[in-house]
C-alpha cells in the first residue's frame, strides 16, 4: 500500500517561529503534552541560499532514542509532491510529561545527529537514557490520546498531523509494558482525566492509557501479567487487575480478587467502585448499591463515586434518590488536551494522494440541489452539545432518567425532592422566621461545596429560556405560507405538550438574601425533607427542556410534512445536529435517520461515527463494517493510519462474527481496491497479535 502523503505548514520569511512557539508554550503544558513537532529546512535544488521552513505534527513514532526519531526525519528527505526542493536539516521535538522537558533531535543532511532537551525556561540539558525511557512512554500514551479526536467532530482539529500506530508487534508491546512497569508509580505526575479530581496510583493518564491499549487490542493476558507484578508491590493495583479480568471473561477470578483485596483495603474507593460496576452489570442492583455507598463514603470529593451511585439508583428506578445523588456530585471544570499554539503560517499544503480520492468521503460542497450548511439559530444554541467532562456525564444521567419516566414525571420528582421557588416564597410570607436548610447537599454524606470554577460555560443557560424560545419561533418556519403554518403548528404543539420547568431555590440565592436568624430551622415546616437544588443542576434541567422541545418540534414537523407529502429539507449540518440531539436523548432510530440524511447530502465524519456507534449497539454487522470501511478511508485521507476506536470495532467484529465472514463482507462491497487494502491492514493487525503465540 502506498505511504500516506505528508502535510506541510509553510512558515513565512521568519524561519523557526514554529519552534519558538513550542518552546514558549512549555511552561503552560499540564497534561501529556501536544503531538510531536517535526520542522524541516528546505532549499531549492537549482541552487541558491534561500531556505524555507515547513513543519507538521505526528504521533505514534518510536521515541525510545534519538536514532529512532532521526530515522523518521530521514524518511522525509524525498517528497514526491515537491521535487523542486531538498531537505537540508530537520528537527524532531517530543515532549516528556514526566520531567516537563522537550526532547529534541537535530538532523543535518548530510551530516550528523545531535540530541538534547529543553526545559521550561528554554535552557538546554543533556538527554539521558532515563529521560528517553520517559519520553517513549509519553509518546505511546499521547498517540492513543490523540488518535481519536475527543471532539468527535473532525480529526483535522490540529492542522497537519500524521497518526501512526505506536505498537504494531509484540516486540514493541514488550517495550511499552516494560516502560510502564518501571514508571508505573510515577504515573500520577502525568495528571488524569477531567472527571478525576486528584490523580493517584490507579487513576491517571498512564493507567488510562494502559487500560485503553489492553481493551483496544484484546491483549488481556499481557495486561494481567503486568498488573499481577505491580500488585505485589501495591495492593491498590487490584482494581485495575480486576477490570482486565472482567474484560477477559475471567469473572470468577475477578470476584475472588476483589473480595480478598477489599479485606486488605476496606476503604479503597477504586476497589469498591469496581465491585459496584460489576454487580450493576449483572443486574444485582441492591449489591451494587451497598458497594457504591461505601465508595462515596471513602471518596466523597470524587465525581466518579457519586456518578456511580446515581447510576445504581437509576437502575433500581429510585428516581428521587437518583436526583438527590446527582445533585451532590462535585463538578469540575473541563481540562482539555494540550494543543499546540502555532504562529500564522504563510501557506498550508494538505495533499491528497490519488489513491485516497473517494467521492463518498468528500467533505466539500453539498450535492447539487441540496441545501448549504446553514444552521438555524435554535439548533446552534443547544448547549448540551458542548458539554464535556463531569457535566457531560451528569447530563447523560439526567437524560436517562427522562427517557425512562418521561418529562412530566421527571418534573414531579424534581418538585418532590427540591425546594421550589414558589413554595419557598409562600413559606417566607406565612412564617415569621422562615429558613431553608443550607448546610447540606442532597445526600446524607456531607461534602464540601461545589467549586464555582466548574460552572463557567455550563451556567450560560438563561433562567427562563425565553431568548431561545423567541429565536426558535423566529425563522423556524419555511418560506411558503403552507409550510409556515406547519412549522407554527408544530411549535405550538410542542409547547402545549411540554411543561416548562419552574425555578427551584438554590443555596446561592438563600445565602445571598438571608437575613433570618434561625440556624436550627425550627420554623421551617412545609419542606423539611427537601433539599436545595444546585445551580448547575437547575441549569441542566433547562438545557434538557430545550433539547426535548426542539426534538418535539422536529418530529412533529416531519410527521406533518409527510402527511402533506411535502419534502422536509434541512442542511447537512442541521441533520448532523439533529442526529446528535436524538442520540443524547436515547432515541436511536431517529438518530440513525438524521445521520443518514446528513450523509445523503455530504460526508460527515461525526455523523458516520454516530452511525457506527448505533449500528454496533444494534448488532448490525454489515452496516457496522460498511461504516468502518468509510471511516478508515477518511482517516487515511487525513494522514492517519491508526484509530483505537476503529481497531477495537474491527477486533470485536472478528471475534463475534469470525474472520472469514468479515472478509467476505468486505470483498462484497463495491469499493476501490485501495480502500479494501486499508481495511485488510486493520484486520491483519488484529490477527497478528493473536497468532504471535504470546497471548494465552
Amino acid at each position: 500500500m502506498v505511504a500516506p502523503a505528508v502535510p506541510e505548514i509553510i512558515e513565512d520569511d521568519d524561519i523557526g517561529l514554529a519552534i519558538d512557539a513550542r518552546t514558549e508554550s512549555l511552561p503552560g503544558l499540564r497534561e501529556l503534552g501536544p503531538p510531536d513537532l517535526v520542522h524541516l529546512m528546505k532549499q531549492s535544488v537549482k541552487g541558491g541560499s534561500k531556505q524555507t521552513g515547513v513543519y507538521h505534527h505526528v504521533t505514534g513514532i518510536d521515541a525510545s532514542s534519538s536514532a529512532s526519531l532521526a530515522a523518521y526525519v530521514n524518511t522525509l528527505t524525498f517528497n514526491p509532491a515537491d521535487k523542486s526542493h531538498k531537505v537540508v536539516s530537520g528537527l524532531y521535538c517530543c515532549y516528556n510529561a514526566f520531567s516537563h522537558l522537550d526532547m529534541r533531535v537535530e538532523v543535518k543532511i548530510p551530516g550528523g545527529v545531535e540530541s538534547y532537551c529543553v526545559d521550561e525556561r528554554g535552557d538546554r540539558r543533556v538527554a539521558t537514557d532515563g529521560l528517553w525511557l520517559e519520553t517513549f512512554l509519553c509518546a505511546v500514551l499521547r498517540s492513543y490520546s490523540y488518535a481519536d479526536d475527543g471532539s468527535g467532530d473532525t480529526i483535522k482539529k490540529i492542522i497537519g498531523v500524521r497518526r501512526f500506530n505506536p505498537i504494531t508487534n509484540t516486540e514493541m508491546e514488550h517495550k511499552f509494558l516494560d516502560a510502564a512497569e518501571r514508571l508505573f508509580f510515577n504515573g500520577r505526575q502525568l495528571g488524569s482525566d477531567p472527571e478525576i479530581q486528584i490523580p493517584n496510583a490507579v487513576s491517571n493518564h498512564l493507567t488510562a492509557g494502559l487500560l485503553k491499549y489492553i481493551k483496544t487490542t484484546g491483549r488481556y493476558t499481557s495486561g494481567v501479567n503486568l498488573f499481577q507484578k505491580l500488585r505485589e508491590k501495591d495492593v491498590e493495583v487490584s482494581s485495575l487487575l480486576a477490570q482486565i479480568l472482567v474484560e477477559a471473561d475471567e469473572e470468577v477470578q475477578a470476584v475472588r480478587l476483589l473480595h480478598d483485596s477489599v479485606q486488605d483495603l476496606p476503604m479503597d474507593y477504586a476497589l469498591l467502585d469496581c465491585q459496584a460496576a460489576f454487580c450493576l452489570s449483572k443486574g444485582e442492583g441492591e449489591l451494587a448499591l451497598e458497594c457504591a455507598k461505601k465508595s462515596v463514603t471513602a471518596a466523597p470529593s470524587e465525581f466518579s463515586t457519586w456518578a456511580r451511585l446515581a447510576e445504581v439508583y437509576v437502575s433500581l428506578e429510585q428516581w428521587d434518590m437518583a436526583l438527590l445523588t446527582l445533585n451532590s456530585c462535585p463538578m469540575f471544570s473541563y481540562q482539555d488536551k494540550d494543543s499546540p499554539r502555532m504562529p500564522e503560517p504563510s501557506r498550508v499544503l494538505l495533499p491528497i494522494l490519488p489513491e485516497t480520492a473517494l467521492e463518498e468521503i468528500d467533505e466539500g460542497q453539498p450535492k447539487q440541489g441540496e441545501p448549504y450548511d446553514s444552521v438555524h439559530i435554535s439548533l446552534r444554541k443547544l448547549q448540551a452539545a458542548s458539554y464535556q467532562g463531569t457535566f457531560l456525564k451528569a447530563y447523560s444521567l439526567l437524560t436517562s432518567i427522562a427517557a425512562a419516566i418521561g418529562w412530566d414525571q421527571l418534573l414531579k420528582t424534581r418538585s418532590y425532592v427540591f425546594v421550589m421557588e414558589e413554595e419557598y416564597r409562600s413559606e417566607r410570607q406565612s412564617s415569621v422566621t422562615p429558613k431553608v436548610p443550607t448546610g447540606k447537599n442532597a445526600s446524607t454524606v456531607a461534602l464540601p461545596g461545589t467549586p464555582d470554577e466548574g460552572r463557567g460555560a455550563e451556567d450560560g443557560a438563561s433562567e427562563d429560556g425565553s431568548d431561545d424560545e423567541q429565536h426558535a419561533a423566529e425563522g423556524a418556519a419555511p418560506s411558503s405560507a403552507q409550510e409556515n403554518g406547519t412549522a407554527e403548528n408544530s411549535m405550538m404543539a410542542a409547547d402545549r405538550s411540554m411543561e416548562k420547568p419552574v425555578p427551584t431555590v438554590n443555596a446561592e440565592e438563600v445565602k445571598s438574601g438571608s437575613e433570618e436568624s434561625d440556624p436550627s430551622h425550627s420554623s421551617y415546616t412545609n419542606f423539611h425533607n427537601k433539599r436545595l437544588c444546585e445551580r448547575w443542576l437547575d441549569n441542566l434541567f433547562m438545557v434538557l427542556y430545550e433539547d426535548l422541545r426542539i426534538y418535539t418540534i422536529w418530529r412533529t414537523e416531519m410527521g406533518q410534512y409527510r402527511q402533506q407529502q411535502l419534502q422536509y429539507k434541512k442542511s447537512a449540518a442541521e441533520w448532523e445536529i439533529l442526529g446528535d440531539l436524538a442520540d443524547r436523548l436515547h432515541h436511536n432510530p431517529e438518530a440513525v435517520e438524521a445521520y443518514q440524511q446528513c450523509l445523503n447530502i455530504r460526508f460527515s465524519p461525526k455523523a458516520m461515527k454516530g452511525l457506527l456507534r448505533l449500528h454496533e449497539k444494534k448488532g448490525d454487522t454489515r452496516n457496522t463494517l460498511s461504516t468502518l470501511i468509510r471511516l478508515i478511508t477518511w482517516q487515511y485521507r487525513w494522514y492517519s493510519e491508526f484509530s483505537p476506536e476503529l481497531l477495537h470495532s474491527i477486533r470485536r467484529l472478528i471475534e463475534n462474527e469470525g474472520a472469514v465472514k468479515v472478509r467476505s463482507i468486505v470483498q462484497s462491497t463495491n469499493l476501490p481496491q485501495h480502500v479494501l487494502d486499508l481495511t485488510h491492514e486493520y484486520c491483519q493487525l488484529c490477527a497478528a497479535f493473536k497468532s504471535s503465540g504470546t497471548e494465552g
